[in-house]
């Protein structure tokens, strides 16, 4: 039997933290060339550190002449993303940091496993398991800790970019210590937020008079209590922050990206990678899916996972977790997942519309528990497929 009473953590970092910013880097180059071309491939890798930042990996466009044109434009793409987020430190300047583009053409024997002939389906871009999970907990069908830790950070990344908070810089972490009782969160019993500021007079009291407020103002009424902890700039300064402060680097958060712990991770990371690879989209598809089970009133609680062979279409297998709460046999909603839509690579893509220059704004955040938006981004958040999935039991 599953506990019931239990404390459970998570956390966030902003779009400040350097692994953030070299996932930033590498979603808006992939955004660059599918703007360009729906079906372009892109696998981008950032590194970032003090003064420099280097990108690498593979890209392919069906015109040799464009691929060499947006190469040219990958240095301003890097810049423009370092400047919305923020950084003007001496170290770590939009303007001065040294960027390298290690960019080079995809792969032919990695092509020739993706593409698809005029006697086969498209298969996949790389064999792997990839996990989606749905919780009744929160509105937005999230774990609670991790849900807060990712709400906290968006809030102060707001009130620092207005104008409101001038001495809040763009590193940040967050970490959330959820108490539950009755498998329910209902209270915060710690709080850890250490955020980059301006002034090295700033002591820790100082920031947390700062942060305070906007903590309490994102956090349900009544979780903080006089007995939650609170843990501010816990060592003290943090005016050196970002990649002079630490090195960076694409793909570093992947539990940051998902359900923070709540739920297992197939291992691969999102950012950089074009929807022909499933670490990314079978990665949506498979939240889409736990998250429309739920929708569904099926369960409370769900985990789909999905596997995949590189070059193969189909997926290997359909597995489904309820945890005890459905009201469905798990048995009969895999079967039901594989009448209701097709979960090859561009299946996938279709369904959800993936061949679109949205992927910048999730490097941030968190990829799931996010608002669908008009133009197609977070359209694995929708729950558009819970009627189909109960009337295919």
């Amino acid at each position: 039997m599953s506990r019931k009473s239990y404390v459970f953590t998570s956390e966030s970092v902003s779009e400040g933290h350097p692994d953030k910013v070299c996932d930033r880097i590498s979603d808006a180059v992939l955004d660059a060339f599918i703007a360009e071309e729906p079906e372009a491939r892109v696998a981008a890798e950032t590194f970032a550190t003090t003064n420099r930042v280097v990108i690498g990996g593979e890209v392919g466009l069906s015109d040799r002449d464009k691929l060499h044109d947006y190469m040219e434009r990958i240095e301003d793409i890097a810049r423009a993303c370092i400047k919305d987020i923020g950084y003007e430190q001496d170290k770590f300047h939009h303007e001065t940091v040294e960027i390298t583009n290690l960019l080079h053409e995809q792969s032919a024997h990695i092509a020739q496993g993706v593409d698809a002939g005029a006697d086969k389906d498209e298969g996949a871009g790389d064999q792997g398991i990839m996990f989606g999970y749905a919780t009744n907990e929160t509105d937005e069908l999230m774990p609670a800790p991790i849900h807060y830790a990712h709400a906290i950070l968006r809030r102060l990344a707001e009130v620092r970019k207005d104008g409101s908070e001038p001495t809040l810089r763009p590193d940040a972490k967050s970490q959330l210590s959820v108490r539950y009782e009755d498998g329910k969160p209902v209270g915060v019993t710690s709080i850890v937020l250490s955020t980059q500021h301006a002034d090295e007079a700033q002591t820790s009291a100082d920031i947390r008079d700062i942060v305070e407020p906007y903590i309490r103002e994102v956090l349900p009424d009544g979780w903080i209590s006089d007995a939650t902890e609170w843990w501010v700039n816990p060592t003290g300064t943090f005016v050196i922050g970002g990649p002079d402060g630490d090195a960076g680097l694409t793909g570093r958060k992947i539990i940051v990206d998902t359900y923070g712990g709540a739920a297992p991770h197939g291992g691969g990371a999102f950012s950089g990678k074009d929807p022909t690879k499933v670490d990314r989209s079978a990665a949506y598809v498979a939240r889409y899916l736990a998250k429309n089970v739920v929708a569904a009133g099926m369960a409370s609680k769900c985990t789909i996972q999905l596997s995949y062979a590189i070059g193969v279409s189909k997926p290997l297998s359909i597995y489904c977790d309820t945890f005890g709460t459905g009201e469905v046999d798990p048995e009969a909603i895999e079967r039901a997942i594989g009448q209701v839509i097709d979960l090859t690579p561009r299946g996938i893509r279709n369904h959800l519309q993936l061949n679109k220059p949205i992927y910048q704004r999730t490097a941030a955040y968190g990829h799931f528990g996010r608002a669908p938006e008009a133009d197609g981004g977070f359209s694995w958040e929708q729950t558009d497929l819970a009627a189909a999935l109960k009337a295919a039991l």
